[in-house]
């Protein structure tokens, strides 16, 4: 078994997992430490990614107070060796501050399975608080939030798009409903290596099926060039959405972001 084989499933996972929630520390005299600290509940996967490691590493658990907690427990996994980090560094984990930085592997991977590993680190898996189910990530990496929505539109032909947000400059990507039972579907399919608690979650939204009562979502309509012009002469948004078929909500945000962007560009 070669450590770090992007191709074996269980690694891919744990590289995502790493990428996300790893992180690498260095010293002077090649001295350094790579560490994964988690809720003490998620202890399990660090054991896993210890019987994966072929090099000594080690699992303590630590109890502080936090912004959400006065007695947050958690686990931490270390491992110190130099060529574990090395092969870590040279797949596309840094040390220091990392997440603006991480892209996917420049190696092959399984793909659907560092994508599970990401989300179980810094995405989300449930139900809303109408009872809808979905499957998120929120990450400040362009190349992560570029790469998934690019999978889902190759593997599964759910197209998505993102932009920063402007509250903390992160991309916050949601799949919801149907596209998010079959994002689900695909990504923790039965034997992956996962957190148990975000495995718990997905089975219950794989099985979540479209209540009768429930109305059935419009087809997306793109935009074209011709409307885009049309949208900018017409004097007022109500005279645009008559002309054009769409809502006047439609049309003014649509007018919006092509203003914005001329302005960009003016810029």
């Amino acid at each position: 078994m070669t450590f770090m084989d992007l191709e074996d499933p269980r690694y891919a996972y744990m590289f995502g997992f790493l990428q996300a929630d790893g992180h690498m520390h260095s010293s002077t005299r090649q001295r350094g430490q790579l560490t994964v600290e988690i809720s003490h509940r998620d202890i399990d996967i660090l054991r896993a990614f210890q019987e994966l490691c072929p090099y000594k590493s080690t699992i303590r658990e630590r109890t502080r107070a936090t912004n959400f907690s006065e007695s947050h427990r958690s686990a931490i996994w270390t491992v110190h060796a130099l060529e574990a980090r090395n092969r870590l560094v040279e797949l596309g984990i840094p040390y220091g501050k990392k997440s603006t930085r991480i892209t996917p592997p420049r190696v092959p991977f399984s793909r659907r399975d560092y994508l599970r590993g990401i989300i179980d680190a810094d995405g989300a898996v449930g139900f809303t608080a109408q009872g809808l189910p979905f499957i998120s990530l929120a990450t400040t990496s362009t190349a992560i939030a570029t790469y998934l929505c690019r999978y889902t539109k190759l593997a599964l032909g759910i197209p998505k798009t993102t932009s920063r947000n402007a509250r903390d400059r992160a991309y916050n990507i949601m799949y919801m409903r149907e596209l998010g039972v079959a994002v689900t579907d695909h990504l923790y399919y039965p034997g992956s290596l996962a957190l148990e608690r975000k495995r718990s979650a997905a089975a219950e939204v794989s099985a979540w099926v479209r209540p009768a009562d429930m109305s059935l979502p419009r087809p997306r309509r793109s935009w074209t060039q011709l409307e885009d012009r049309l949208l900018l002469d017409a004097p007022t948004i109500t005279e645009a959405a008559e002309k054009l078929g769409r809502s006047e909500q439609s049309c003014n945000l649509r007018r919006w972001r092509l203003r914005k962007k001329q302005q960009a560009q003016a810029e």
